[in-house]
């Protein structure tokens, strides 16, 4: 394999995925000519866009392909796409073609790689590290799994010593890495189509663990079994480093910290759930292992923003608060309205939820069910299919799912009916959440609150 400096050109197939991205944003910031294919045009592959790179929305073989040399273009594909006349074309060109986890291997060879997995809780973990790192004004880079609200993007800079990057367990895509450090936060049933069932995922998760090398640090949430040597976090129970004394205070969460040796008082947090506090936890432990002081990562956990489409909140002069959320699978929408409930008991919460991926809504019905019972209202849009085809999963449908969650207050939409359908309704917090493209409803909601008398 060429080395990666080797190549003048890098063509992403699927660039509009959140991983992917973060890879494209990478070599365009290094001066190399990106661009690539994805099937829908989102706010995130029009930003890509804005800063330079080139991206089409057809499965077509046109001059910008033909032309690529196969000597220095390299192809990065995600695993979610299976089938494409482009990517078909690249492989029977002989072009290098590697999968997205494989690149940020590579790219992180170099760097004392800090790795964060787990079936929940990455995301925002990873994205704190990279917080605190820039706070503590550590020589990083990141490549992360959403837009951090702190510095408006899901990639950023900062040096070469260490890279702090999300581990994606679909796929097995984690085992592409070769982490120095790592996180593992949750180790729950998911990907079922790639695993199978539970047990499988366990041991994709420790084989994830075993590629870290028994000299360095393995930070694992306490109570997973993951069969070697490692340190524990947790919240409100003893481990290797925990938080506990938790208090909330006019939205704040007020907690200590406490590592194998001193404890630190009264850290401030604005990020609302108790599993976000564990994801804290562990963000200090390793912060605190790279030598950073307490006193600045006391500032830096104060002055977190949180991560674009996680818990996103907006509080309006007239009383009404809208919350957006990338939750899409049960225990995720559970510790969302859970949050919700423990700061607004009192509040008619109206929930519009985008069920993503056939095989997910089939695998957890009864999950699904369950959590989004504990609205007050329920509205379910169309199941967003990614990467499979409805015909696969007969009889799956958002309609089917609805019917089995005990709420009176529930019907169906279609995307294109959900925002008229939203204005019609009587509530005091709007939630939406899921992982597909129900984004695009966020503007106009948010311009249509704030002018509700």
């Amino acid at each position: 394999m060429n080395n990666l400096q080797t190549y003048q050109t890098f063509y992403f197939v699927g660039i509009g995925g959140i991983g992917m991205s973060a890879l494209a944003r990478y070599f365009n910031a290094s001066g190399k000519k990106v661009l690539g294919y994805d099937k829908t045009n989102t706010k995130l592959t029009q930003n890509l866009m804005s800063e330079g790179i080139d991206i089409v929305f057809e499965d077509l073989i046109d001059e910008r392909i033909t032309s690529l040399q196969q000597e220095d273009t390299l192809i990065i594909y995600t695993p979610a796409i299976k089938t494409l006349g482009i990517l078909d074309y690249f492989n029977e060109n002989q072009f290098e073609v590697l999968k997205r986890a494989k690149v940020l291997g590579l790219i992180t060879e170099n760097t004392d790689c800090i790795a964060v997995a787990g079936t929940h809780g990455k995301t925002t973990t990873s994205t704190l590290i990279s917080h605190l790192c820039k706070e503590a004004d550590l020589p990083f880079s990141c490549f992360l799994g959403g837009i951090s609200e702190n510095f408006k993007s899901n990639f950023l800079y900062n040096g070469s010593t260490y890279s702090v990057v999300e581990a994606d367990e679909y796929d097995r895509s984690f085992l592409n890495l070769s982490p120095d450090w790592a996180v593992v936060t949750s180790t729950d049933a998911d990907h079922l189509d790639i695993y199978g069932d539970k047990s499988h995922i366990e041991e994709g998760f420790r084989q994830f663990a075993a590629l870290v090398p028994e000299d360095q640090k393995l930070f694992v949430r306490k109570g997973i079994e993951i069969g070697r040597a490692h340190q524990t976090y947790a919240v409100n129970e003893p481990a290797d480093y925990y938080s506990d004394n938790l208090r909330m205070d006019h939205d704040k969460i007020y907690f200590d910290f406490h590592t194998p040796t001193e404890t630190i008082k009264d850290f401030v947090w604005d990020i609302p759930g108790i599993h976000n506090v564990e994801n804290a936890t562990v963000a200090l432990a390793i912060l605190h292992n790279l030598g950073a002081d307490f006193d600045t990562l006391k500032k830096a956990i104060a002055n977190f923003k949180g991560i674009k489409r996680r818990y996103t909140k907006h509080i309006y002069q007239n009383g009404k608060i809208y919350i957006d959320d990338y939750a899409h699978h049960p225990t995720e929408i559970n510790a969302v309205v859970g949050s919700i409930r423990t700061f607004y008991p009192d509040k008619k919460l109206l929930v519009v939820f985008q069920p993503h991926l056939f095989s997910r809504t089939r695998d957890f019905a009864d999950g699904f069910a369950e959590s989004l019972s504990n609205a007050d209202e329920l509205i379910v849009l169309g199941i967003y299919p990614a990467r499979e085809l409805q015909e696969n999963f007969e009889g799956i449908t958002s309609e089917w799912l609805l019917e089995k969650v005990s709420l009176e207050k529930k019907e169906g939409s279609t995307l294109a009916d959900a925002f008229e359908k939203i204005k019609e309704k009587d509530f005091d917090i709007l939630l939406t959440v899921g992982a597909g493209n129900i984004d695009t409803l966020y503007d106009p909601i948010c311009e249509w609150i704030e002018n509700i008398k």
